[in-house]
């Protein structure tokens, strides 16, 4: 019996590379190049590259195809929306998360107590933890709608945990989000994340202002 994993299509590995940063904002996509890094032919980067385009995800400059990006409003926008969608999940987090989803949610947030001085790998455990508020919710139309916001978050072309202090802080606000649903308090859990969001956000507006 074959079970070797199924292959990835060429739509899911372009957002992954875009999503985990190996192209960020403003880097040209080439069909060759694509082709070659992924071991696929050259017709389905083609399809992922159209469909991404339409999906905004991509912008055309010319005849070339760029990785987008976002401009004040559009940031501003993705948080209004990102804020009310986390904070809905944390809430209802707090109502179903299992005792087993909390001792992770925490125990990553006491694991990334070592990493608070490593903006990347704390950008990346970050990602995990508000995933994991997500699927802690249990409302599977709630999950899809949060990946599509935090599909568009990969084109932010700063992060607020490069922010000199911003990652203690930040970890400091995850405890607080997971002692709320630990406590079974679906309000303070959504005001919590919230918070945070709205620190985060002004964090990176303000560091936007000092480059």
């Amino acid at each position: 019996m074959d079970i070797r994993p199924p292959s990835r299509d060429a739509y899911s590995l372009i957002l992954e590379a875009i999503d985990v940063g190996t192209y960020k904002p403003g880097d040209r996509l080439v069909e060759s190049e694509l082709a070659e890094r992924f071991g696929v032919s050259r017709t389905p980067i083609r399809e992922a590259l159209q469909r991404l385009e339409t999906q905004s995800m991509l912008t055309r400059d010319g005849r070339s195809l760029m990785v987008a990006s976002l401009d004040h409003n559009e940031l501003s926008e993705l948080y209004v929306v990102r804020s009310e969608l986390e904070g809905l999940a944390a809430q209802l987090a707090a109502q179903h998360a299992t005792p087993e989803e909390i001792a992770v949610l925490q125990g990553m947030v006491d694991a990334d107590r070592a990493l608070v001085h490593d903006s990347d790998a704390l950008v990346r455990t970050n990602r995990s933890f508000h995933k994991r508020i997500h699927l802690a919710s249990h409302n599977r139309f709630l999950v899809q709608q949060l990946d599509l916001v935090h599909r568009f978050m990969a084109l932010m072309a700063t992060t607020s945990l490069a922010v000199e202090g911003r990652g203690e802080v930040a970890l400091d606000e995850h405890q607080a989000v997971v002692d709320a649903i630990r406590n079974r308090d679906g309000e303070t859990a959504n005001s919590a994340l919230k918070q945070h969001l709205s620190v985060a956000f002004v964090t990176r507006l303000k560091f936007e202002a000092a480059e």
